[in-house]
């Protein structure tokens, strides 16, 4: 088990940390995997006003997190998609990590109608490349889907090898 790989992600409602805790549950087949759950300390409880921070793409205030992740091969990060965006929390991360040049990528999202799903991913996989990471798999998870362990595997597997 020489490769290592980190999952980063953020989930409000719990969706986005089921899909998380599978994933890592598959990975640790074949590498050692950290997980690391992000936390907004300035969150509304309006899901309105947090809806329209996403949409503007706006940057939130997170819990000291690991932010070089030079030491991983592969990098996997997660956020539920609010307004066709990752949440203000993942922007602020996808802003401050570094050390993934020439890294392995994997994003997924958790969504409810999926709507502003691909928008989501295209722009975590554009805010990655600029970073440098080069190669990039993605899944994503409906809402209703989150607790079908069977259906989640078989989405992630469809992106394999891990």
């Amino acid at each position: 088990m020489d490769i290592k790989s980190i999952i980063i992600y953020y989930s409000y409602s719990g969706n986005t940390h089921k899909v998380a805790n599978i994933l890592a549950e598959d990975l640790r087949r074949s590498s050692q995997v950290d997980i690391l759950r992000l936390q907004a300390l300035d969150e509304s409880d309006s899901f309105f006003a947090q809806a329209l921070r996403a949409l503007k793409h706006s940057r939130g205030k997170i819990k000291e997190a690991k932010l070089d992740l030079s030491g991983y091969d592969r990098i996997c990060l997660g956020t539920p998609v609010w307004a066709f965006a990752p949440v203000p929390a993942v922007n602020t991360y996808l802003d401050q990590c570094s050390g993934i040049e020439g890294k392995d990528v994997i994003i997924f999202t958790t969504y409810g109608s999926g709507t502003g799903n691909t928008r989501c991913l295209n722009y975590m996989q554009r805010a990655l490349s600029q970073k440098g990471a080069k190669g990039f798999r993605r899944f994503s998870i409906q809402q209703f889907r989150v607790k079908d362990k069977d259906f989640i595997l078989s989405e992630i597997q469809q992106i394999a090898p891990l």
